[in-house]
């Protein structure tokens, strides 16, 4: 199978619409369809801070309904899963974004959208695995000892939010360790998470969260072709949430 994977789009439901456009996907079934039969594939996190949340989640709804959704959850979705679960959770770090579009919404209608993103967070794979096991896409990156190994907790928080240290940012984010660096896997992962300028192509690994949500940009990931392809993002530029490896 060939793939289009398409990093963090946290509500940035016009950018992704112009992606994969210039993928050569047609909407015109209501779901992103290509002519050569490629596939969509996503590193997670398509809700939270940007302006269409619930739109790039219908659409989700959607593709998955047609038993053809590729996505990997991030922290993003499992806090809003958690919220739709009734749990006590922060509307802050973006969260706030999309519970504010819930409740815009008549109250019969919010509680079937919370419903219906239950059922389909349920149904997502904590992390994918294509092309024979060569190809694998995790939200925040997996390790390559992890890899086909039985489900923890400790692949959970990976994969949702990285290689965390335990300390926090100024602005409340976990401090992250550089996992990528001493990736040393045959697999090739794709992943998302920490915001880059451009996409960062490191020891089998490729991060494609560009930072679309403040104002970088979004990209997709070509494979096996391993080309990036990119739009501009129209949100207002942060620079101070994008990580520089440097």
């Amino acid at each position: 199978m060939k793939f289009d994977i398409i990093g963090d789009i946290h509500g940035c439901y016009d950018e992704f619409l112009q992606l994969i456009q210039e993928l050569g996907y047609s909407m015109s079934t209501g779901i992103p369809i290509h002519p050569e039969g490629r596939n969509l594939a996503f590193v997670g996190d398509a809700m939270d801070r940007g302006p269409d949340s619930l739109r790039m989640l219908k659409l989700l709804f959607k593709i998955q309904k047609n038993k053809n959704l590729f996505y990997s959850p991030g922290n993003h979705c499992n806090k809003f899963y958690r919220y739709a679960k009734g749990n006590q959770v922060q509307l802050t770090h973006g969260l706030e974004t999309t519970v504010a579009e819930l409740d815009a919404l008549p109250k019969e209608e919010r509680k079937d959208f919370l419903s219906m993103y239950s059922r389909f967070y349920e149904a997502l794979p904590l992390y994918q695995s294509h092309d024979d096991g060569n190809l694998i896409i995790a939200h925040a990156g997996i390790r390559e000892d992890m890899i086909g190994a039985a489900r923890s907790e400790k692949m959970r928080v990976f994969v949702l939010y990285g290689d965390i240290t335990g300390k926090k940012l100024p602005d409340g984010r976990p401090l992250r360790r550089d996992w990528a660096k001493h990736y040393k896997g045959n697999a090739y992962i794709v992943y998302g998470h920490t915001p880059v300028t451009d996409a960062r192509f490191v020891n089998n690994t490729a991060n494609i969260d560009t930072g679309c949500v403040f104002g970088g940009k979004l990209t997709a990931l070509r494979y096996p072709e391993m080309k990036t392809v990119s739009v501009p993002s129209r949100q207002p530029f942060v620079p101070e949430k994008f990580t520089s490896f440097d």
